[in-house]
């Protein structure tokens, strides 16, 4: 009886080079790893090693001097009964809402107005990005000097006729917290406007012609052209905003040190604070955690969300 048997394969022989000899697996030049080594060791020693060393200190209480005690959750367990914890995430989930909120919309509203190539846009573009330039301290202690009894806010309203209006902004615990936004505002919406002014000169004038010509309206080419094209550069935006809304520490700390009383209290001064001033190292390393658990799901909670509408 005979025996069918599969055909023998072959293994695929490399292919000799010009000069007759067989290429073997092509190597990475140690230059190259070099490169790519270097960086990542660096990371890992002052990035990842420092994160996860913080990720410890928040289950233990250290006061920088004598050796870290573990007490497992209970700098977390603090944090329930703790009124200044809980003022203090207040008042960073309000800040993340009218700092993140008010840099996205005036920031896309001041890209949309500066995009065309005019006589005399480029002044305003700098304009407005200047205040990116400059530091956070230096911008806050010249809006310092504006929100003063006798300076330029109150001497401005004092002109126009509305001296009723008049006000010790940084020093009243309804106003400092709002008072202290404008700042942070003015420099970053200068920001957020160059990402988006990079988005929208990535926009194909193609479809705003099609959709002109279908007779959509200037609020329908928005909603229905530019919108979706910026769908990428939103999720840049919006992670930008948020880590920048929760490690907004600067500004705070020059106007107003988180007062008076703690209304201006944000997570990130209230963890300066508790680490470096009260010497409590574990529970502020445990309101650093706190941070970047906030931070991680605002954001990871939106990219899922984007990546389901973009399928």
């Amino acid at each position: 009886m005979a025996v069918l048997t599969a055909p023998h394969r072959k293994s695929p022989v490399p292919a000799p080079s010009r000069g007759g000899r067989v290429r073997g697996p092509r190597r990475t030049p140690p230059l190259v790893l070099a490169f790519v080594l270097v960086p990542l060791l660096a990371e890992a020693v002052w990035v990842f090693w420092p994160a996860v060393q913080g990720f410890y200190l928040a289950l233990t209480s250290w006061d920088g001097v004598s050796a870290p005690r573990f007490v497992g959750l209970g700098n977390f367990r603090e944090m329930a009964s703790d009124d200044v914890f809980r003022g203090a995430l207040g008042h960073t989930v309000l800040w993340l809402v009218l700092f993140g909120g008010l840099s996205a919309l005036l920031g896309l509203a001041a890209a949309l107005l500066l995009q065309q190539e005019r006589r005399g846009v480029g002044f305003y573009r700098a304009a407005l990005f200047l205040p990116v330039v400059f530091s956070l301290v230096a911008t806050a202690l010249v809006w310092q000097a504006v929100y003063q009894p006798d300076g330029v806010l109150n001497q401005l309203l004092e002109a126009v006729g509305l001296g009723s209006l008049r006000h010790a902004w940084l020093a009243d615990q309804d106003t400092a917290l709002y008072a202290v936004i404008v700042p942070a505002l003015w420099r970053q919406i200068g920001y957020v406007m160059v990402l988006y002014l990079a988005g929208l000169k990535g926009i194909d004038p193609a479809l705003h012609e099609a959709a002109k010509v279908d007779g959509a309206s200037t609020w329908q080419r928005f909603r229905h052209v530019t919108l979706p094209q910026l769908r990428s550069v939103n999720a840049v935006v919006v992670s930008v905003i948020i880590i920048d809304s929760l490690r907004s520490f600067d500004v705070v700390w020059s106007l107003t040190r988180g007062g008076p009383y703690h209304s201006s209290e944000l997570l990130s001064t209230y963890m300066y604070s508790t680490a470096f001033q009260s010497l409590r190292l574990g529970y502020g390393s445990a309101l650093a955690v706190v941070i970047f658990l906030l931070a991680f799901g605002v954001i990871a909670s939106y990219l899922v969300r984007a990546f389901r509408e973009a399928d």
